[in-house]
């Protein structure tokens, strides 16, 4: 009897370790099926770590890249360069991160019918992008370094992202035996994965900063004479541009007068409001994040702490959260956060459709429409209405 009770002990024992077993496996299907399909080296998404089915159209339905049989690129060779960081090389060193994150809504999979597109040629995506815009702004860079970033703040949809140096994915050039530094950094997606000294543009943010906390700051006037001293060290500006406004201080770019507005934002405010307004912070949208920003006034100088509110110092920006940032100036306080895959189809089912998020609010619908009075006076006074045939444009150049 002893025996017949230890035995069945013994297997009920089994029986539970058996049942927790397949429970667990059970749990980890259902949470993370979808991540077993698509990772990397699946291949039944990905070839060279890029997504490796289905198709990319553009906006307007052009067709950007089509994996059903092999990599396929547009027929047009400027839309080829223009789009390369977002759809990524045939050998991976160009990784198309924001495309990829959709591949199970591309390959087709789910948690009953697993990969159920069995032709094995994947879904459409359809991009935010317009190859049209990407293509203009590659030919305005003329071979320069840098990234174009314009995008509907109203919905979120990513119009042009571009970055260059950029290449021909179907002409690639020999990279490694290049001297001439034409393709330094080539294969960095500039829009996400940098940071730039931002210069004059940061004078917007220590614009919206004074408007919001410096009491009677319309009234005040600032006086330039090309110079603002800080003891044997000094603010300097191109020329003296004598008495302004926090206005015309602005449309001038004045250094010496935003030195003295400097000062009376704060620097207590001023880390305030660059946390408040999120210009150094990361972004994440479409499974990508992009690289966070800097703006450190610890233990500064005064004159330290002037440069830093006019862009210099140790300030970095990202192209897409500063982006972001003139989006929610122009939402009057609040904008959409961007994205740039719109759309997902497999056969007749929609397996992803975006959806527009808010910034939430980042500043008073006071303070941004006074924001964006400003910038529309420096085109209007400064920059000059005829280089924007037909449109009402706000705007702050860099330097």
């Amino acid at each position: 009897m002893n025996r017949v009770t230890k035995r069945t002990w013994i297997m009920g024992l089994f029986l539970a370790v058996l049942l927790v077993g397949m429970a667990l496996f059970l749990w980890e299907y259902v949470t993370k099926a979808g991540e077993w399909v698509t990772f990397p080296g699946s291949p039944h998404v990905y070839n060279n770590a890029n997504i490796g089915c289905g198709t990319v159209t553009d906006r307007s339905g052009n067709l950007l890249l089509d994996i059903t049989e092999e990599r396929t690129y547009s027929s047009d060779e400027t839309t080829r360069k223009s789009t390369l960081h977002w759809l990524g090389d045939r050998k991976g060193y160009i990784s198309a991160s924001a495309v990829s994150h959709y591949a199970g809504k591309m390959a087709g999979f789910d948690l009953v019918n697993g990969v159920y597109d069995s032709s094995g040629e994947g879904g459409e995506m359809t991009l935010t992008l317009s190859a049209r815009v990407q293509n203009a702004a590659l030919d305005a860079m003329d071979g320069r370094k840098g990234t174009v970033g314009v995008y509907n703040y109203k919905t979120g949809e990513i119009l042009c992202a571009l970055t260059t140096p950029t290449y021909d994915p179907d002409n690639v050039p020999d990279i490694a035996s290049d001297t001439s530094g034409q393709y330094d950094g080539v294969y960095l997606n500039r829009f996400l994965q940098s940071t730039y000294v931002p210069g004059s543009i940061f004078k917007v943010v220590t614009t919206a900063a004074a408007l919001d906390c410096v009491p009677d700051i319309l009234d005040k006037t600032f006086t330039c004479y090309g110079a603002y001293e800080y003891g044997t060290e000094k603010v300097t500006c191109e020329k003296a541009h004598g008495t302004l406004t926090l206005k015309t201080a602005l449309a001038n770019s004045c250094n010496c007068a935003f030195a003295q507005i400097a000062e009376l934002v704060g620097k207590k405010n001023m880390v305030k409001y660059v946390k408040q307004f999120g210009v150094t912070d990361s972004l994440t949208f479409d499974g990508v994040t992009t690289a966070e920003g800097n703006y450190d006034i610890s233990n500064t100088a005064p004159v330290s702490f002037a440069w830093s509110c006019i862009g210099q110092h140790t300030d970095l920006i990202n192209p897409a959260r500063y982006m972001t940032f003139m989006g929610a100036i122009a939402g009057g306080g609040e904008g959409a956060e961007p994205y740039l895959v719109s759309e997902v189809r497999c056969g007749e089912e929609v397996t992803y459709e975006a959806k527009a998020k808010t910034t939430g609010r980042i500043m008073s619908q006071d303070v941004a429409d006074q924001v964006k009075a400003y910038m529309r006076n420096n085109v209007q006074s400064v920059y000059g209405d005829w280089n924007f045939t037909g449109m009402n444009v706000c705007a702050k150049s860099g330097t």
